[in-house]
């Protein structure tokens, strides 16, 4: 069952989806079906990721990303799609990245929800 928003976080959210590219499920499965390099990261937390994840994902946590992700990924013109549970954490934190200059940069849209709606497999560490 979906996560009830409060009104503050659907503004900052609706506010983040104003700057960042979205992409879907089926288009993101799609990829890596084609084998197209492209990095996943799963910014849900961690607990979250340890449970399931999409299958060759990395984890870089809302919490964290802004932090670690030059360390992890320094180049800024690296092909990234970020994901949560629903598509919201993920366009704040590809607005995020932006900002610091990361210029290949998309949010899933409908997140792990819409994934595993479709049946599509997760793996587990």
């Amino acid at each position: 069952m979906a996560h009830q928003h409060s009104a503050g976080f659907l503004k900052v959210v609706n506010d983040a989806k104003t700057r960042v590219k979205e992409t879907t499920v089926s288009e993101v499965k799609s990829r890596l079906d084609r084998g197209e390099k492209f990095l996943l990261v799963d910014v849900r937390e961690e607990s979250e990721y340890a449970k399931d994840h999409l299958p060759g994902a990395i984890h870089l946590g809302k919490g964290v990303i802004e932090r670690d992700i030059e360390e992890r990924v320094p180049d800024h013109a690296a092909s990234l799609v970020l994901y949560c549970g629903g598509g919201f954490r993920s366009a704040l934190a590809a607005d995020n990245l932006q900002k610091m200059g990361y210029t290949q940069v998309l949010s899933m849209d409908g997140g792990v929800r819409d994934w595993r709606e479709r049946g599509y497999p997760f793996v587990k560490d």
